[in-house]
C-alpha cells in the first residue's frame, strides 16, 4: 500500500477540502504510518464529500494484524453505512470506545479524533480501530506509555510532528520506552529490559539517565535536541539495534503525564523504540560475502572461457581448411555466449533465495554485437535489429536462451544470406499468455524445397532443438515466409523482476 501522504494527489482534488487546509492534510497523512505501529490501530482519515465521508488516507499496522487487509482509499461512507464517522465529521460528535463494530468476526473499538485548521474549523476526522484483545492489552499498559501514544495522536492531528515519513515502519517484537528532556528513562518495557540486560544492566533501568549508561545513545539525544524523529542503526558490541525516536514537545500543562511526574511545569517526552536486527543482520553479512564468492566464480568463469575463446581463435587463424574454419568460429561464437551470461552473473547484486535474474533482452543486444563484429561479411548489407519486451530468467534458461539465439543468429547469418547480399534479420522478444517468445526472421533465401529439420538441420539448428525441448521445455518451428522464421516459445518461470 502506498504512503499515506502519496495516497492524497488524487482525492484532495474531488472533495471539498479547501487549498489552504491541504498542506496540513498532507502533514498529518504522513506521520499515520509512524501513528499506526505504535499505537497497534489501523487508520482512516475521513474528509468530507457532499453529503458522504470520503476515505482519504488510510494506514495498517506492521506491528500487529491490520483489521482491514485492502485498501479503503477513495470509498465513501453515508450517513446510513457508518454513523459513528457521519456524526463525528458533519457534527463534530467524537465518540471514544465506541463498541459493537464487528469486523471479520472480530469485535473492535473504535475511537474517533477531530482535525482541526488554524481557524479552529473541523477539516477531517481520523477514525482508529483495533482489535479489542489489543485494546485490553494497551489498558493494562502504564499510563505513561498511554499517554506518550495520546501524545503522539496531538502532535500527528495537528501537523507539528516533523520527519515520521523519513522513518521506517516498526515491525512487531519492537521494545519501547519513554524518555523525558533529561533523557530520563520514564518508562522502559520488558522487552526493552531484556535487551539491556544482554548488554550487561542486569538493575531496574527506570529512573536512570541514558547518559548514565555505556550505550550509543547520540541518536536520542540528536532526535531530542532537533525535536526531528530519527532513527539509526548503531552495533552495541555484539549485538545491532535500530533505533527509532520520536520527540513529543510539551503539551499544555496539566496533562496526566504531568500529574505522574508531579511537576507544576510542561514536560517534553520521546518514545524510543528498539528492535533486535542481530540475526538479520549477520545473515545479510554471509549473504553478502557468499554473493561476492559467487560473483567472482562467475567472473573468472567468464575469463577462462574467453580464454578458451582467444586460442580457439589462435587455432583457427593456423587452418587452412575453410570447413575447420567455419566450424571453429561456430564454436568460438557458441562459447561467448555462455561466458556473456557469466558476465551478467559477475555484475548481479546479493540474493536471499541465491536467484539472480539475467536480461535476456541485454543478452541478446550482445550476441548481435558479436555477430555482427565476428561472423558478418562487411561487403553484404545485412541489418541486424532486435525489437520487443525485456525477458528475465533466471541462470539456467538464460545460457540456454543464449545459446539458441546465437545458433538461430549464425543459422540466419551464414544459411539465409549464402547467396543473397542484402536484407535484413529481425529479433523478436515477446509474451503469449504465460509464454515467452523468441523470433528470428530473415528475408533471405528461405528453406530448400522439402526441408525436413530431422534430416536436413545443420548442428546448430540440432543444438536449439535440443536445448528448447530439453532445458527450456518449449517447442521450435521454421518455416517460410519471405526468407525463414524461427520461432521458439517456454514457459516463462513466476519470477518478479527486478
Amino acid at each position: 500500500m502506498k504512503h499515506p501522504s502519496a495516497q492524497l494527489t488524487d482525492l484532495l482534488q474531488h472533495n471539498s477540502v479547501s487549498p489552504r487546509d491541504v498542506g496540513l492534510l498532507r502533514r498529518v497523512a504522513s506521520g499515520l504510518d509512524l501513528l499506526a505501529d505504535v499505537s497497534h490501530s489501523d487508520l482512516l482519515l475521513y474528509v468530507k464529500s457532499g453529503d458522504a465521508a470520503l476515505i482519504l488516507a488510510q494506514a495498517q499496522p506492521t506491528s500487529v494484524s491490520p483489521i482491514y487487509q485492502d485498501s479503503m482509499v477513495g470509498q465513501a461512507a453515508s450517513r446510513h453505512s457508518d454513523p459513528t464517522i457521519h456524526k463525528a465529521l458533519f457534527h463534530s460528535k467524537m465518540l471514544h470506545a465506541a463498541r459493537g463494530h464487528i469486523i471479520r468476526g472480530a469485535p473492535t473499538i473504535q475511537d474517533t479524533y477531530p482535525v482541526h485548521n488554524a481557524q479552529g474549523e473541523l477539516i477531517a476526522v481520523l477514525s482508529s480501530e483495533m482489535n479489542i484483545l489489543e485494546y485490553e492489552r494497551r489498558r493494562k499498559k502504564s499510563p505513561i506509555l498511554r499517554h506518550a501514544i495520546t501524545r503522539l495522536h496531538y502532535h500527528i492531528l495537528r501537523g507539528g510532528l516533523q520527519g515520521p515519513d523519513q522513518l521506517s515502519r516498526i515491525g512487531e517484537n519492537s521494545a519501547t520506552m519513554v524518555i523525558d528532556t533529561d533523557a530520563r528513562i520514564l518508562y522502559i518495557s520488558s522487552l526493552a529490559e531484556q535487551l539491556y540486560r544482554k548488554l550487561g544492566y542486569t538493575t531496574n533501568l527506570l529512573g536512570r539517565r541514558l547518559s548514565e549508561l555505556d550505550t550509543n545513545e547520540h541518536v536520542c539525544f540528536k532526535a531530542m535536541e532537533r525535536e526531528l524523529c530519527l532513527q539509526h542503526k548503531i552495533e552495541e558490541h555484539n549485538l545491532v539495534w535500530i533505533k527509532w525516536v520520536v520527540p513529543l514537545p510539551a503539551e499544555p500543562p496539566h496533562t496526566l503525564l504531568d500529574r505522574l511526574l508531579r511537576r507544576e511545569r510542561q514536560v517534553g517526552i520521546a518514545l524510543v523504540m528498539i528492535q533486535d536486527i542481530t540475526e538479520e543482520y549477520r545473515k545479510e553479512q554471509v549473504l553478502r560475502v557468499k554473493s561476492a564468492l559467487i560473483r567472482e566464480i562467475h567472473h573468472r568463469v567468464k575469463n577462462n572461457l574467453q580464454t578458451i575463446a582467444a586460442l580457439l581463435r589462435m587455432q583457427a587463424r593456423r587452418t587452412g581448411s575453410a570447413e575447420v574454419l567455419d566450424m571453429l568460429k561456430q564454436s568460438i561464437n557458441r562459447i561467448l555466449s555462455i561466458a556473456l551470461v557469466h558476465e551478467f552473473l559477475s555484475r548481479s547484486g546479493p540474493s536471499e533465495d541465491d536467484t539472480s535474474l539475467i536480461s535476456i533482452k541485454e543478452v541478446t543486444q550482445r550476441i548481435v554485437s558479436e555477430v555482427t563484429q565476428g561472423i558478418l561479411d562487411p561487403i553484404k548489407s545485412i541489418h541486424i535489429s532486435l525489437e520487443g519486451i525485456d525477458i528475465w530468467l533466471p541462470p539456467q534458461q538464460a545460457t540456454s536462451c543464449a545459446l539458441v539465439v546465437n545458433e538461430l543468429l549464425q543459422n540466419a547469418v551464414e544459411h539465409g544470406f549464402e547467396t543473397k547480399n542484402e536484407g535484413t534479420i529481425k529479433l523478436f522478444l515477446r509474451e503469449e499468455a504465460d509464454q515467452a517468445v523468441i523470433e528470428v526472421v530473415d528475408t533471405g533465401q528461405g528453406l530448400p524445397l522439402q526441408f525436413d529439420i530431422d534430416r536436413d538441420g545443420s548442428l546448430g539448428l540440432q543444438i536449439v532443438q535440443t536445448l528448447v525441448r530439453e532445458d527450456l521445455k518449449g517447442s521450435f518451428t521454421l518455416r517460410d515466409t519471405d526468407g525463414v522464421s524461427a520461432r521458439v516459445s517456454f514457459p516463462r518461470p513466476s519470477l518478479a523482476e527486478p
